[in-house]
């Protein structure tokens, strides 16, 4: 996966905190909702309220709607990958561990996501580097769960293995998005991919969780609006608006402020406490990150000395 690094000014760098912190407490904000809604249901009012704000961004800057049945069955695609399957996991997997613990698990996509670009993108070579990262990243997301949930099956193992399945979902979508929705904008690929995602979650909520009804607690309300429209809308338009200032190496960083921010949302609210092997976990996974990322090589002497690539790409 090729990185682009960027010098970040403290406007980025602000941006780029409050993104991570809107990521962070979307764990929360789903746990609290699943209380008293569906998983399923907790899903569709994520991307159907999402899709509605990111069309209404659309309009309102008079951006081109494609209109191809190509480009739809690609945001279809997406919103499967990128969405509906690991909005799934991951919200299942909530009702069975941590929040934290979730969010920690999360936090390995990067690393599938290097694993699956070089299967299946030509321009994606795994380096020795990257290798090296990959490998210090799958030896965290296996402390974090443990061994002992690898040699049995009770919800709480199997909610480990659904979160892990999320993020190689993820890292699906990353191939997906290069392979076929290049050459749109970012807006309108997230309001198309959100869209397609609300044509299926929807009905299926309706079959599965039952009737929708808005008589919930202000609580659950809340949680509903937040992951809706901030963490998922808003969140997208953020998002875009730091990759443009940071780069995507940067965004890196971003990966490894969120479990801690829904580490201490789920213990100050949730009362959660974790085991020491997520947090060790943790520490390889981001010792994997920063690996991938090439800033923490180009700190040891030995690789010091080495020219930069002209393109600024690791």
């Amino acid at each position: 996966m090729s990185i682009i690094q960027k010098s970040m000014s403290p406007r980025a760098w602000g941006e780029l905190f409050l993104l991570s912190l809107i990521w962070g407490a979307v764990f929360l904000a789903v746990r609290l909702a699943l209380d008293e809604v569906g998983v399923w249901t907790s899903i569709a009012h994520r991307v159907f309220w999402a899709a509605l704000l990111l069309w209404a961004v659309v309009w309102w800057r008079a951006e081109p709607v494609p209109r191809g049945i190509a480009v739809w069955a690609a945001f279809a695609g997406m919103g499967v990958l990128n969405n509906l399957i690991p909005f799934f996991f991951l919200n299942w997997a909530q009702l069975h561990i941590e929040s934290g613990l979730t969010a920690i698990l999360n936090a390995g996509t990067a690393v599938f996501g290097v694993l699956v670009a070089a299967l299946f993108l030509a321009d994606e070579r795994l380096t020795l580097r990257k290798m090296a990262g990959v490998l210090i990243g799958f030896l965290g997301v296996a402390t974090a769960i443990g061994l002992d949930a690898l040699r049995q099956f009770d919800p709480r193992s199997t909610a480990q293995l659904a979160a892990v399945a999320a993020t190689i979902s993820y890292a699906f979508a990353g191939v997906w998005a290069r392979k076929f929705m290049s050459g749109l904008t970012p807006l309108v690929s997230a309001a198309g991919m959100l869209t397609m995602s609300a044509l299926v979650a929807v009905p299926v909520a309706w079959v599965v969780d039952g009737p929708f009804t808005f008589a919930l607690s202000p609580l659950t309300l809340v949680a509903l609006f937040y992951y809706a429209v901030i963490a998922t809308a808003g969140a997208y338009l953020l998002y875009y608006r730091v990759l443009a200032a940071a780069g995507s190496g940067n965004l890196l960083i971003g990966t490894l402020i969120i479990p801690p921010i829904a580490i201490t949302l789920g213990a100050l609210v949730l009362h959660e406490s974790l085991p020491p092997r997520a947090f060790a976990g943790f520490g390889l996974i981001a010792l994997g990150l920063l690996v991938l990322d090439g800033r923490l090589i180009r700190k040891i002497p030995a690789f010091a000395t080495k020219a930069p690539e002209s393109d600024g790409r690791i």
